[in-house]
């Protein structure tokens, strides 16, 4: 919950007080535990799971056309646009 949020330490602090409150929570002493680790380690995580939850942004190749539909039971969608769009991805270096 702490690193999807990528809480403040104001947000960490009221976090871990909620949870030393809760029943079967945590201690006073692993929150100041947590509390420790998070405000050394905050970036790093956060770039972490950034890197693990993110597309690698290489679009490899696209194609697209427009077709137009010339024959159909109804009348009304005769010469109705239809956008066909398809893309690859990749990840970097492959």
């Amino acid at each position: 919950s702490i690193a999807s949020a990528d809480m403040d330490l104001n947000q960490l602090e009221a976090f871990l007080t909620a949870q030393t409150k809760k029943q079967g929570g945590i201690t006073p002493d692993q929150a100041a535990v947590i509390a420790k680790f998070w405000k050394n380690h905050r970036t790093q995580i956060h770039e972490s799971l950034i890197s693990q939850s993110r597309w690698d942004n290489v679009l490899k190749n696209m194609n697209w056309r427009v077709d137009l539909k010339a024959q159909l039971r109804h009348i009304d969608q005769i010469n109705t646009p239809v956008a066909i769009v398809e893309m690859e991805l990749g990840k970097n270096g492959q």
